[in-house]
């Protein structure tokens, strides 16, 4: 694949994974704090859907552009900034996998009380303080990352 095209297909799974991340999150946090369980549930699977349909692939095409891209332009594999760049890249990905499976959680429970016109479960209120928990983490690790990306210091 040609360079160019290879460095798209990474910036653009960086914004993907970033933009993703942040926008359902923060779409999530704010339906919970302002709207009813109908709309609570509606943020929930629209957020694991989102995390499904983009962030997935994007992660997991991520570091295998990386590699490509680092081979085609010489940079060796043991860069400060490379090393750097892929222990913050496992960082937030340690904390969004729990996240993911937290989100699938929250939707199930938000889905049951919608469905039933109950109140959240007390479940919900604690995996939501976990998920914001593992959410700045991942966040910071992410923007590091592409900190590293685009300025690749010595």
């Amino acid at each position: 694949m040609e360079y160019l095209a290879l460095k798209w297909l990474h910036i653009v799974g960086a914004a993907l994974i970033f933009g993703t991340g942040l926008g359902t999150a923060f779409h999530f946090w704010i339906t919970q704090r302002r709207e009813g369980v109908a709309a609570i549930a509606a943020a929930a699977r629209s957020t694991v859907l989102a995390d499904y349909l983009f962030t997935l692939p994007a992660v997991v095409l991520q570091p295998l552009t990386g590699l490509a891209l680092a081979a085609m332009a010489g940079y060796p594999l043991s860069s400060t900034w490379i090393v750097s760049a892929f222990v913050l890249y496992l960082v937030a990905g340690a904390c969004w996998v729990p996240v993911v499976f937290i989100q699938v959680r929250l939707r199930d429970l938000a889905e049951a009380s919608a469905r039933d016109g109950s109140p959240l479960a007390p479940e919900f209120a604690r995996l939501v303080r976990r998920w914001t928990l593992l959410g700045w983490p991942a966040f910071i690790a992410m923007a590091a990352t592409i900190w590293l990306m685009i300025a690749r210091p010595a």
